[in-house]
């Protein structure tokens, strides 16, 4: 079998790709293009993928090829028609990162609620060591408990964000895109009333017509002056000018992002305008990716590949 990974530097240096050695031979690029990728899975058994468009340009050449395995959970860089049609298999993972995507909800909540970023340069300026009081108080910050968290999208990752906050004392509420009532044990609102309620709003639904532009000018004009807004799903659910204007205006406190609708971030991007940290934090599309978390996805691709090679169909999409 020939292997070939097209972006393993998506995974991180710090992994192990040995055990895929004993599936058959392994090429591993750390970065690719729909341009390049042709000439590299020209000879390949199997693709190894995570966002590299799969489809009749990319995979066209690949005559040999009976099996595209993602390193994530979303397909809809695969022309699923096209893969059919060739008979290669294609493959995913699901839930492999729900406890790290929760984890990096409240690491993005707590730097922002605790104004973690103002504290830090007090003591890193060397002001702390110039006080005569053993506390310094200049940036009010609350407790999490008795605070109303709304939530949009109670997947697997909201259902774990939804068990955190109220273990944390939280009122939980949420909004169902789909306009589902399910028994929940969290009480189910409109998405007005979810706006107008929630101390903290986190979004963690998938990227549909129905959530495409979602929080836009309206929606945070809506929402409490004093609440804190965390994108830790899809970059394009925000429009992320009306997010701009929202901080700079001060219609919400503060914003945690994790995804942006353009990966990597433009330097055009409305929010590079705030520089304020107290306000606003972006990281790169990290929340999926602690070591752990790395490591058990890499090695359910391990899997999926193995049952494959043995005649089983397992997560197949």
């Amino acid at each position: 079998m020939e292997i070939v990974f097209l972006e393993a530097g998506t995974l991180g240096s710090d992994m192990d790709f040995s055990l895929f050695e004993s599936l058959g031979h392994v090429t591993r690029y750390e970065t690719s293009t729909a341009a390049d990728t042709p000439e590299k899975v020209k000879n390949a058994d199997i693709v190894v993928v995570n966002k590299i468009n799969m489809n009749e340009q990319t995979l066209g050449r690949a005559k040999k090829l009976k099996m595209i395995a993602i390193t994530a959970t979303g397909y809809n860089m695969v022309d699923l028609d096209f893969t059919k049609s060739r008979g290669i298999a294609v493959t995913n993972v699901a839930g492999y990162s729900t406890d790290a995507v929760a984890q990096h909800t409240f690491a993005l909540l707590f730097y922002l609620m605790h104004k973690l970023a103002y504290y830090d340069g007090y003591v890193k300026r060397g002001e702390y060591c110039e006080s005569t009081a053993f506390t310094h108080i200049a940036e009010p910050f609350h407790e999490l408990a008795q605070k109303t968290w709304g939530i949009i999208g109670l997947g697997a990752i909201g259902h774990k964000v939804a068990a955190l906050a109220r273990a944390f004392g939280c009122r939980v509420i949420y909004h169902s895109m789909s306009g589902c009532v399910r028994p929940e044990p969290y009480e189910q609102v409109d998405f007005e009333e979810l706006l107008s309620q929630a101390d903290i709003l986190s979004v963690h639904a998938p990227l549909t017509e129905a959530t495409r532009g979602l929080m836009d000018r309206e929606a945070f004009r809506r929402m409490k002056p004093g609440s804190i807004f965390l994108n830790l799903a899809r970059g394009a659910i925000v429009r992320e000018e009306d997010l701009a204007w929202a901080l700079r205006e001060g219609e919400i406190a503060a914003a945690g992002l994790d995804v942006l609708a353009v990966e990597p971030m433009s330097r055009e991007n409305p929010l590079m305008e705030i520089q304020d940290s107290r306000r606003l934090i972006i990281t790169p599309h990290i929340a999926w990716a602690p070591v752990e978390t790395r490591a058990r996805l890499l090695d359910e691709v391990y899997r999926n590949i193995q049952a494959f090679l043995n005649g089983e169909a397992r997560n197949l999409v």
